[in-house]
């Protein structure tokens, strides 16, 4: 065995713990008390990956690669650093769509490459992988910008034309029409880069239409076809490392988004096609008005509850509320008071959103409970803390069948004894629809930024409790 063929055997051998390290940092990343160690693992397995391609290019294009890295780790590491938790969902947004890209860019190399004069045609089979797998990468690329584009606030949360579908079809059969040709008629520059303008407008394209209220679900929609996009180019190079990440990270998006469409009781195509999320057309008008409260009776009420259920939503991101908030239910626990926190699985703008900034301020895991656990126990809760919330505690979706939002699950709030919404204004939530919950006769609203209202009750609290009032 020549020493080139060792390395190369050696190099798969490191692919192949690599794929084993993906796979388990993947599996104790399902759980809040092991995910951190999870990450660590799975970066590990990448950085092991990343040198064994040093191995089996043999030196070749040395610089190039190290170039790549240098360029692709530096910028991400400084701002993966300095990123407000407010902006993490754009930039998860925006770094899947890299993955996206890059698998695009390779498919888009091995394409041209096989379209030079006398280059060897690899087998069909192969070609239509390259493809395939340019055609996704493209697709979640640009959808990928454009959701970053909405959930930045660069762009409307919604935008639609007229025949917006008919658009949206037709450009997507002539990607897949370019697509065919290049793998059974003939592999032409000119037609490869048609190829990628189709399969790049389409992605902007499908985004455009799709509401605020369900860009976490389409986050985790294209984080699925980066995964497959990089497991058919990794098929393409014969790079096992590539093909083993990519089916990992395909199946656990396409997993997870089932899960989030599950969710919002939707199927991922009303998702995609519905426009839903940009306005509340069509939904009844709500009776009543929405009562308001000072932070001294909030705190009076919660003084007197014996169990309390926070629910957090993108407000406290804004807000930055999360250790504020953390520092009241501390507070409520040394008096005695039972503070759970709810989770709706769409909350925020990121599957985990809420997850992680609660992890972030040093919530107890146990402390934080999903929606089907907490939910029954809405019904014993003496005051429920909503705090930047909107659509996921409206009741409207189950009491208004004309409502958008009709038969998506929500968090049962509104069964209460008394319900605190801290806001900063009326306006409506993301999707742009009214909340019945805010009108409720067991509601009181608490006009203030997040940590401003936190910083009110924690204030008015020690006062009460201090013997002040």
């Amino acid at each position: 065995m020549d020493t080139q063929t060792a390395w190369v055997w050696l190099a798969k051998a490191s692919y192949f713990l690599a794929a084993v390290m993906f796979i388990l940092g993947i599996k104790r990343m399902s759980s809040p008390v092991t995910a951190r160690r999870g990450i660590v693992q799975a970066g590990i397995g990448m950085v092991i990956a990343t040198l064994a391609t040093f191995a089996i290019t043999g030196g070749h294009n040395l610089w190039l690669i190290v170039g790549g890295i240098v360029v692709g780790v530096v910028p991400t590491w400084l701002w993966g650093r300095r990123v407000a938790m407010t902006d993490m969902p754009q930039m998860v947004a925006l770094f899947n769509g890299m993955g996206g890209g890059s698998a695009a860019a390779i498919g888009a190399g091995e394409l041209l490459k096989f379209s030079q004069p006398g280059a060897a045609v690899p087998p069909v089979a192969t070609l239509a992988l390259a493809v395939l797998g340019a055609l996704i990468g493209s697709v979640s690329m640009t959808g990928s910008i454009i959701a970053w584009a909405k959930l930045d606030g660069r762009m409307d949360k919604r935008f639609t034309f007229s025949g917006q579908q008919f658009v949206n079809f037709a450009v997507l059969v002539a990607a897949a029409l370019a697509g065919l040709a290049l793998v059974l008629w003939r592999l032409d520059a000119s037609l490869v880069v048609v190829f990628f303008v189709l399969a790049l407008a389409f992605g902007v394209l499908m985004t455009l239409p799709i509401g605020g209220a369900d860009m976490p679900v389409v986050i985790s929609l294209y984080n699925a076809l980066t995964g497959l996009a990089v497991a058919f180019e990794g098929y393409v190079m014969q790079n096992e490392a590539l093909i083993i990440a990519g089916t990992v990270v395909g199946a656990a998006g396409t997993f997870l988004t089932q899960l989030m469409a599950k969710a919002m009781n939707r199927p991922l195509s009303n998702v995609l096609f519905s426009n839903f999320g940009g306005g509340g057309a069509g939904a009844s008008e709500i009776a009543g008005s929405q009562k308001p409260i000072e932070a001294s009776d909030a705190a009076s009420l919660l003084y007197m509850a014996e169990k309390v259920i926070i629910v957090p939503g993108y407000g406290m991101a804004v807000a930055q509320a999360q250790h504020k908030i953390w520092e009241l239910s501390q507070l409520l626990i040394k008096s005695g008071k039972d503070v759970r926190f709810a989770i709706h699985p769409v909350a925020g703008r990121m599957p985990g959103h809420m997850n992680v900034l609660l992890a972030e301020a040093g919530v107890p895991y146990d402390l934080i409970a999903d929606m089907d656990d907490i939910n029954p126990e809405f019904k014993t809760c003496d005051v429920a803390i909503v705090i930047g919330a909107n659509d996921v505690v409206n009741p409207a979706a189950k009491t208004d069948k004309t409502s958008p939002i009709f038969g998506m699950p929500i968090l049962d709030v509104v069964d209460s004894r008394q319900v605190i919404v801290i806001k900063r204004g009326k306006g409506t939530g993301f999707a742009g629809i009214e909340n019945a919950l805010f009108y409720a006769d067991n509601t009181r609203l608490l006009y203030a930024d997040g940590k401003e209202a936190a910083n009110r009750l924690i204030s008015e609290l020690k006062s009460i409790e201090g013997g002040g009032h």
